[in-house]
């Protein structure tokens, strides 16, 4: 590593670097200055640089940060003869603003110079404004009003505040080298035009710099308050719990109270900082008033701690030109510990930097002879992106959620089939919707057997209910087919906003294309399955299998309901045989009688339960038969009834003869109503039920078979065939020369944004250069 000399103009270098670039996202070593108002924070900065040239006044003068370079030259540095001033930037140049300054006027000195016997003064102190590059100011009292201005510029002519900071280097024989940030005094109660939170602003402005772990805090307070008062130490205290980056400096010592001094705040016992306090005398307003110089200011302040009675034993640790060098010592020491760091920070921010300007794409020069190339390359890779997306082999798949190949094979199996299962084939169907499709298929002739045609004519509606979930089904996978589309783009592509556009569109124009055959195809497969129905496949049980499972549940629910039943009857005797209980323990004797009397009527009861049970399966026997081979036996007792009575004593039907009204004054409507009205019969009820059941079996098997159909339908006409002919289409449609131009036209925003990301990738560069030469 070169001397320590070097370490603060290498700061002060990347401090001009990351100023000239706009940056801030290196924090730099730095000291910062925070007091409050009147505390002596101007007197130390000018004592520090020998010269007046700081704005004074009354309320807060400091209103945006002023970073302060401090560059120790030597008196015959080739820099004090280097310098144009016919080449330095007028103030016109650099503000553009209507409200900018007008043109400087030409002093005395400028046209002596247009004299070319003009010997000009050799001055080896000035200073330089970062915003006014090239420019020098020899003469401080203009620095004083170029800050000034700036301030207003920026902050504006009122009392408010800026976190812009003013960069100034001042070039001197007789500085140290030191970076120092003058922050706005501490206030606690607006003045005049100052605005009514200036307290918080002034607070949030200075732990913005303080906060920072590089930062050393310079706390002024003056020795005239008392020290548990000093609004400096205790913000700095909450930044700086240890004291470990803090040093405090009491001002004013030479105004405290006769007969009070400060020697154990100066020597720490009273505050402990690990940095230490250091005393200092400033220059009074009266002194200021007289054109007291700063050298002779230097000299009293001397001669004060020499002969004071209490602090000559501490003189050497004292003072301005004590302050300046514990300062340039401290700053040294923790820009030479913190610059290993700000150069891994920096190798950090060129690596970020360099991926981001990768994916910005480079910029070479697009030629005629290059560009078809490019847009084929680019037409290939957003087509082996939705091909990828859709296989599932993309390298950036998703975790967070279904995408792809994935969402299309949920949506086959987990959405689609769902949909299927929740329909309920006869939901729409009731019981006499099924008889009058029966009557309706017979005519007016009697049928012995239920008409085949009847379920032919309600089964077909019922298939056509599969056609929405089906439709469904295709529309979402073109939906997710056209978000994979929509996210195929890449940062490269990015760049041609237009191509990017275009490449989309057409790969839409072709799915929009596919989307109508494929709806149709799928259509069309509910068309067939509604065109035949095939009674004979094998999975469809027969007429005979299906009335025997009918019988056998009627059956069932007949002894259920006979169960019941007795359940009930036996319930009753139990409460009876209780309530004789308990009038038995009344009595000493219980009547016999009574008790054969139940006995008898348990054993009549269930003798009568078993030939009701055996008269039942009779009658189901006989029933099922006769509706099978059309036997009705006509009862010798006619009666004039709508109604056909199921006889189950002698097991035969009893048909009642119909009686033909006249018609001629009701209308169809009351018809129908009256028909609907009409009670079922048993053997209708076994018609009605036997259909229903046909219905839900052929409606499963055509189920399952559309469910298996469907999403075979729709990969071979829309998915697999967007895959296979996306490529072919895309550089049917755009790869032509006339196109190149519009669809090569680049993105100015993002053309803008990848020459501010080389810049920056330069400016780290260069910065990390500056630390290399010393490290």
């Amino acid at each position: 590593m070169s001397s320590l000399e070097d370490l603060i103009p290498t700061v002060n270098k990347l401090q001009d670097v990351m100023y000239d670039a706009g940056i801030d996202s290196l924090d730099l070593p730095v000291l910062a200055v925070i007091g409050s108002q009147s505390s002596g924070k101007s007197s130390i900065l000018e004592t520090l640089v020998g010269r007046d040239f700081l704005p004074r006044g009354t309320g807060i003068v400091t209103r945006r940060p002023l970073v302060l370079q401090l560059n120790n030259i030597d008196p015959n540095s080739p820099l004090v003869y280097n310098y144009d001033n016919s080449s330095s930037t007028s103030l016109e140049q650099v503000n553009d603003e209507p409200d900018a300054r007008t043109e400087k006027e030409m002093t005395l000195e400028d046209h002596l110079r247009k004299n070319s016997n003009y010997k000009p003064e050799i001055k080896n102190e000035w200073g330089e404004f970062l915003h006014i590059p090239g420019r020098r100011f020899y003469d401080f009292s203009e620095i004083r009003r170029e800050i000034e201005n700036e301030t207003a510029r920026i902050a504006g002519k009122e009392k408010g505040i800026s976190r812009i900071p003013i960069n100034l280097k001042i070039y001197s024989p007789h500085v140290l080298n030191l970076t120092l940030v003058d922050l706005p005094g501490i206030t606690k109660v607006p003045i005049g035009e100052q605005p009514p939170d200036i307290e918080r602003q002034i607070e949030n402005l200075i732990l913005e710099y303080v906060a920072k772990p590089n930062c050393i805090i310079l706390a002024i307070s003056p020795a005239n308050v008392d020290l548990v008062n000093s609004e400096s130490l205790k913000l700095a205290r909450e930044i700086d719990p240890h004291g470990k980056r803090t040093i405090g400096v009491i001002t004013k010592l030479d105004l405290m109270d006769q007969g009070t001094n400060a020697l154990d705040i100066l020597s720490g016992k009273l505050y402990p900082l690990k940095l230490g306090f250091v005393g200092v005398v400033n220059r009074s307003q009266q002194d200021i008033q007289q054109n007291k110089s700063v050298e002779e200011a230097l000299n009293s302040e001397e001669q004060f701690f020499a002969k004071h009675p209490v602090y000559r034993t501490i003189s050497t640790r004292c003072g301005t030109r004590y302050l300046a060098k514990l300062l340039n010592q401290v700053l040294m020491n923790h820009i030479r510990d913190k610059l290993p760091d700000i150069k891994a920070r920096l190798n950090t921010l060129i690596g970020q930097t360099e991926q981001e300007l990768a994916t910005y794409g480079d910029d070479k020069v697009i030629t005629k002879e290059n560009r078809a190339g490019l847009v084929l390359q680019l037409m290939n890779k957003f087509a082996t992106k939705f091909i990828s997306s859709i296989d599932g082999t993309s390298s950036e798949i998703s975790t967070k959620e279904l995408c792809g190949g994935a969402r299309i094979y949920y949506i086959y199996n987990t959405l689609f089939g769902k949909s299927l299962n929740f329909i309920n084939p006869t939901s729409n169907l009731s019981m006499t919707d099924i008889r009058t499709a029966i009557r309706n298929s017979t005519g007016p002739r009697p049928s012995l057997f239920v008409p085949e045609l009847a379920f032919d004519l309600l089964v077909k509606p019922q298939i056509r209910l599969l056609l929405d979930p089906s439709q469904r089904c295709v529309e979402l996978v073109y939906e997710e087919l056209m978000k994979i589309c929509h996210n195929c783009g890449s940062p490269e592509l990015a760049r041609y906003p237009k191509l990017q556009s275009k490449l989309v569109e057409v790969v839409s124009e072709l799915l929009r294309e596919r989307l109508g055959p494929t709806r149709s195809y799928v259509e069309s497969l509910i068309d067939i399955h509604k065109a035949y129905i095939n009674t004979n496949h094998p999975n469809f049980p027969s007429a005979t299998e299906a009335m025997a499972e009918i019988v056998e549940a009627r059956k069932n629910k007949k002894q259920t309901e006979r169960l019941q039943k007795q359940r009930e009857y036996e319930k009753q005797l139990l409460l009876e045989q209780q309530q004789a209980e308990r009038e038995m323990k009344k009595s000493d004797s219980v009547d016999e009688t009574e008790q054969d009397l139940k006995l008898d009527s348990d054993s009549t009861a269930t003798s009568e339960h078993d030939s009701e049970e055996e008269n039942d399966m009779k009658q189901s026997k006989d029933s099922f038969l006769n509706y099978f081979f059309g036997k009705e036996q006509k009862s010798s007792n006619t009666k004039l009834s709508s109604r056909i009575d199921y006889n189950g004593s002698d097991n035969s039907y009893d048909i009642e003869n119909l009686q033909i009204q006249d018609f001629k004054d009701k209308s169809a409507d009351a018809h129908t109503k009256s028909e609907a009205a009409t009670e079922f019969t048993e053997r209708e009820e076994l018609e009605c039920e036997l259909i229903r059941r046909l219905i839900v079996s052929y409606f499963s098997i055509v189920r399952e078979m559309i469910e298996d159909q469907v999403p075979k339908a729709v990969m071979c006409l829309l998915v697999n065939y967007s895959k296979e002919s996306v490529q072919n289409r895309l550089v049917t449609k755009l790869y032509k020369e006339s196109l190149f131009d519009e669809l090569l036209m680049e993105d100015q925003t993002l053309a803008q944004d990848r020459e501010k990301c080389v810049n920056l990738l330069e400016t780290y560069q260069k910065a990390s250069g500056i630390i290399g030469d010393i490290l």
